[in-house]
């Protein structure tokens, strides 16, 4: 998927993939603008790539590469943020994985809206910080 693909054309849109980590936004969290930052977001969304990825690689993943983040709307404080994965290829030690930031502001009526989306590179990684290759019936 490339940024911002779908933004318009989905009158109800909804995540795609798996519910990997919920959080709420809070006031630590915040930049000089009073919103959330996006360096906070952009962790929130490793971490739930972690998830997905340590699933798959059926033991510890590292972070080797951010394709892409994509910021679509700013976040307030109290907002309850959902990372949504989905896995999108799987190598002799890689994983690819696609998260999606959404929010609900639960003091509103407001659907959850998509704030985020991003690529996601792991690597499979032994005790010993070195690639290791990922089970083959893991692989796709």
């Amino acid at each position: 998927m490339t940024p911002f693909s779908d933004l318009d054309l989905d009158p109800n849109p909804h995540p795609d993939g798996e519910l990997a980590l919920q959080t709420v936004a809070l006031p630590a969290d915040r930049n000089q603008h009073g919103e959330i930052h996006g360096g906070w977001l952009a962790a929130q969304m490793d971490m739930a790539g972690s998830v997905a990825c340590t699933k798959v690689a059926q033991g510890k993943v590292a972070t080797v590469a951010i394709e892409y983040i994509s910021f679509l709307s700013p976040i307030k404080v109290g907002a309850v943020v959902g990372c949504y994965t989905s896995i999108r290829g799987v190598g002799r030690s890689s994983v690819k994985v696609e998260v999606e930031a959404w929010i609900n502001d639960v003091t509103s009526e407001e659907e959850w809206t998509k704030v985020a989306e991003g690529e996601f590179i792991f690597v499979a990684i032994d005790d010993n910080g070195r690639t290791r290759a990922i089970p083959a019936p893991s692989r796709r």
